[in-house]
């Protein structure tokens, strides 16, 4: 028999990616599962040699893993409150790769991850990290479309 007994939630810290949370959480309730929230900072592309000297590029990273913690500690202390047991990380990498690594490295029962639903084009061109999960997945995903205005 499937027993859910920890849900991972990846998250952007995006408006839409809070209605991923709320579904987890209802699905977390009745089960007393553990949420897994991770944050996936990507690598930062520098300009090779645009004429600019002296800018402080190292500077980007490190205000998005502060910017990181603080949303984390943010909602891992909502959840926490709320009564739920929460485990929080940062990771470091390709979104996919590290979402998939840290579900398997944590027997980790079900992905709850919002999709934009971004077609065409803009899909081209910016892949999505919901699909590669979706298909690469060892455990199952629950995918939140974003509503449509």
């Amino acid at each position: 028999m499937f027993t859910i007994e920890s849900i991972l939630i990846p998250t952007d810290f995006s408006p839409h990616a809070d209605d991923a949370i709320s579904y987890a959480k209802e699905l977390a309730k009745p089960l007393n599962a553990v949420l897994h929230l991770v944050h996936v900072i990507e690598p930062v592309i520098y300009p090779v040699d645009w004429g600019y000297s002296g800018v402080g590029f190292i500077d980007i990273e490190n205000e998005y893993v502060q910017a990181a913690q603080n949303g984390i500690e943010r909602i891992s202390k909502e959840l926490t409150n709320l009564g739920f047991t929460v485990k929080s990380a940062i990771l470091h990498g390709r979104a996919s790769d590290e979402i998939m690594k840290y579900a398997d490295d944590n027997s980790i029962s079900l992905i709850c991850i919002a999709t934009h639903g971004r077609g065409g084009f803009e899909h081209f061109l910016f892949g999505s990290t919901t699909e590669k999960v979706l298909r690469k997945s060892n455990c199952p995903v629950f995918v939140v479309r974003q509503k449509k205005s």
